[in-house]
């Protein structure tokens, strides 16, 4: 076995399957509560090459759900706090950071910059998230797009499906909305929840960072959806040429 720390991994997927994962590139896009799980769950699973995207800082607010979210990283960059910790767990991984909020150029820039097998889209602000959908829908990349885990407490309700199946998730129906303009109405992977959502958890902000109210979210939930969009990608990375 080429990795003692993948011992257990490898009796179950078997060599080629890890062959599979440690030759994966991977685009991980957001990492608050759900991207920051997702990319360690990748890491852990050995994962060759990832890139880990996110301009935004540790704030108080962020511990109760964030898997870089400590009171000593208060204010740090998590995409520097989460590359450490990630390259603690898997230090062969060829990793590349950028601490940035990416406009549609930069994105566009980004995804051409690499043969990426995959993205994950753990970006919980409609218009960014539109952008990369879309981006990645042009350049035949297979994107597996995280929707709203705020306001939701029941685990037993998270599920991958095509976008056209989403349902009781308002983030998802204006995702729907915006890119059914754009004549794109299924052939993209969601993890959602059915939950219907809490309304008396509902907080309306000033508007920055494109995002005008959140949901109260509880620590377990956007790591649920960070579990399930890492499975859906390894799962597939495992699957394919067999």
């Amino acid at each position: 076995m080429q990795n003692i720390w993948l011992e257990r991994t490898e009796l179950l997927i078997k060599e080629k399957g890890l062959e599979k994962l440690q030759n994966a590139n991977l685009l991980v896009i957001g990492l608050g509560g759900v991207g920051s799980f997702a990319a360690e769950f990748l890491a852990r699973a050995g994962v060759g090459f990832m890139t880990i995207v996110d301009g935004d800082t540790v704030d108080i607010t962020n511990i109760n759900r964030q898997l870089p979210a400590l009171h000593s990283t208060v204010g740090k960059a998590k995409v520097e706090i989460v590359a450490e910790r990630i390259l603690d767990i898997n230090p062969r991984l060829s990793l590349t950071k950028i601490n940035e909020f990416l406009n549609p150029e930069r994105m566009e820039e980004i995804i051409d910059s690499q043969k990426f097998d995959y993205i994950l889209d753990c970006i919980d602000s409609v218009t960014p998230k539109i952008t990369l959908i879309k981006t990645a829908k042009r350049k035949k990349i297979k994107i597996v797009s995280c929707m709203g885990a705020g306001g939701k407490m029941d685990p037993a309700k998270v599920m991958v499906r095509d976008i056209s199946k989403t349902y009781n998730c308002y983030l998802a129906k204006n995702v729907r909305k915006r890119l059914k303009k754009d004549n794109i109405n299924k052939g993209i992977r969601c993890v959602f929840s059915n939950e219907i959502q809490d309304e008396e958890s509902l907080k309306m902000t000033d508007g920055t960072n494109y995002k005008r109210s959140f949901y109260g979210t509880v620590s377990f939930m956007p790591a649920i959806f960070g579990l399930y969009a890492a499975a859906e990608v390894i799962n597939h990375l495992i699957k394919k040429h067999d």
